[in-house]
C-alpha cells in the first residue's frame, strides 16, 4: 500500500476508537439545533442510529423518539444517555414491521423528521433469509413512507449504502428498491425524502474491524474473503454528522447523497496495517482465504452508468443525479406483496431484479 493510503487507514481506525493513540481523532462538533423538530429514528440502537442520537443529544430538538426492536440494545441505549439530563427524549421497543405500534408512534408524538436507520444490512445474512430483508428493507420503509406522509413529517432521511449501486445481491437490491421508491413519492407529497448512500462503517457492529481484533488478540487464524477485495469505509461519527448536514439540506441540493470516502481500501491492506498496533507481521499469522461469499462483489461503487456526482455546499457531500433523466414510474409492488416465506430463493432474486 502507498503512504496516503496507509494514513487514510490510520485515521479511520482512530477515528473508530478501537485504538488508543497520542494522536486525536478527528473532532466533529455537536452543533445542530433542531428545536422546532420532533424527530424520530428508526434503529436507533444500532450503530448508525445511537451515533446519531449521541451528536443530536448534543445540539438541540423539541422531542426524540427512539425505536429499535433489539430489547438489549435498546436498554443499553438508555442507560448509556440516561445522565444526559435531556428531557422529552423517548424509548419505545418496537419491530418497524408491525403497522399498530407505528401508527400510534406517529399519532401520539407526530414528528416532523425522520431518519430511518432500521435496516437488515449483512449481506450473507440476507442471501439465506430474503423475505425477511424484502419485509424490512422494502416495506417497513414503505410503510414508514406512508405514515410520514400522512402525518406531516418534514423531512425523511433514509439510511441507504454503497450496495444499492449495481446490487448483486438480496441486501443491496432491497435497498436500491427502497430508494425508487422514496425517489418517486419526492414528486407527488409534501415530504422531502433524502436517501443516504455510503460504504462500510469502520468499526460498526458485525463489521471486518472489529473480528480482525478478536483474531489477532486471541492468535486466531485471520479469515480474508479475496486478496483484492476491496470497501469504501467511513468512521461512524462522520457519516452521522454528515447525515445530520443533510437534514438541514432543502431540495435545491438534491435527493441522493454520498460522502467522500476517499479511495477504496483493499481489506488486506486493513489487516496488514492493524498488525503494528500488536507489534506483529503479516508472516507471524496464518490467513485463510474463504472467497467471496453470497451476495458479495469484489468491489463497490457510488454510483451507476447513469449517475454522476455533484458538488454541495457541504464539502465532504456529494449530490447524485441522473445524467440521463428519466420519469419515475409508481413501483407496483404486486408481485413483492406475493413473496412469503416458503419462495424459493431464487425466485425471489428473479422478481427483484425485475424493478432494479
Amino acid at each position: 500500500m502507498n503512504d496516503k493510503t496507509a494514513q487514510q487507514i490510520d485515521q479511520l481506525l482512530l477515528d473508530s476508537g478501537l485504538f488508543s493513540t497520542k494522536a486525536q481523532p478527528t473532532n466533529y462538533p455537536n452543533e445542530f439545533d433542531f428545536g422546532n423538530d420532533t424527530i424520530l429514528i428508526t434503529g436507533a440502537a444500532g450503530s448508525v442510529g445511537s451515533e446519531i442520537t449521541e451528536q443530536l443529544l448534543g445540539g438541540n430538538y423539541k422531542h426524540l423518539i427512539l425505536v429499535d426492536m433489539a430489547e438489549s440494545p435498546l436498554y443499553d441505549l438508555i442507560k448509556t444517555f440516561e445522565l444526559n439530563n435531556k428531557n422529552h427524549t423517548y424509548y419505545h421497543l418496537l419491530n418497524i414491521n408491525d403497522s399498530a405500534p407505528l401508527h400510534f408512534i406517529f399519532e401520539k408524538y407526530k414528528p416532523t423528521m425522520v431518519f430511518h436507520a432500521a435496516a437488515y444490512k449483512h449481506v450473507p445474512l440476507m442471501e439465506e433469509h430474503p423475505f425477511e430483508g424484502i419485509k424490512t428493507n422494502i416495506f417497513a420503509t414503505k410503510q414508514l413512507a406512508e405514515l410520514s406522509i400522512q402525518f406531516g413529517v418534514k423531512k425523511f432521511i433514509f439510511i441507504s449504502t454503497d450496495k444499492a449501486v449495481n446490487p448483486s445481491g438480496i441486501m443491496g437490491m432491497t435497498k436500491r428498491i427502497a430508494e425508487k421508491h422514496l425517489a418517486y413519492l419526492n414528486n407527488k407529497y409534501l415530504t422531502t425524502f433524502f436517501s443516504t448512500r455510503f460504504g462500510n462503517i469502520l468499526g460498526s457492529n458485525g463489521s471486518v474491524v472489529p473480528l480482525f481484533n478478536k483474531q489477532i488478540k486471541n492468535g486466531m487464524p485471520i479469515t480474508l474473503t479475496e486478496k483484492d477485495i476491496s470497501r469504501y469505509f467511513i468512521c461512524k461519527r462522520k457519516a452521522c454528522y454528515l447525515i445530520l448536514k443533510i437534514a438541514k439540506f432543502d431540495k435545491n441540493e438534491g435527493y441522493t447523497f454520498t460522502f467522500n470516502m476517499g479511495e477504496p481500501i483493499r481489506i488486506t491492506d486493513i489487516f496488514e496495517r492493524m498488525l503494528k498496533y500488536y507489534n506483529k507481521n503479516s508472516s507471524d499469522i496464518e490467513i485463510k482465504y474463504t472467497g467471496l461469499r453470497p451476495g458479495e462483489k469484489l468491489f463497490e461503487e457510488i454510483v451507476t452508468e447513469n449517475e454522476c456526482l455533484e458538488a454541495t455546499s457541504i464539502e465532504d457531500i456529494w449530490a447524485v443525479k441522473e445524467q440521463n433523466k428519466q420519469k419515475l414510474e409508481a413501483i407496483d409492488f404486486e408481485a413483492l406483496e406475493k413473496i412469503n416465506f416458503y419462495t424459493p430463493h431464487s425466485e425471489i432474486k428473479s422478481i427483484l431484479k425485475k424493478y432494479l
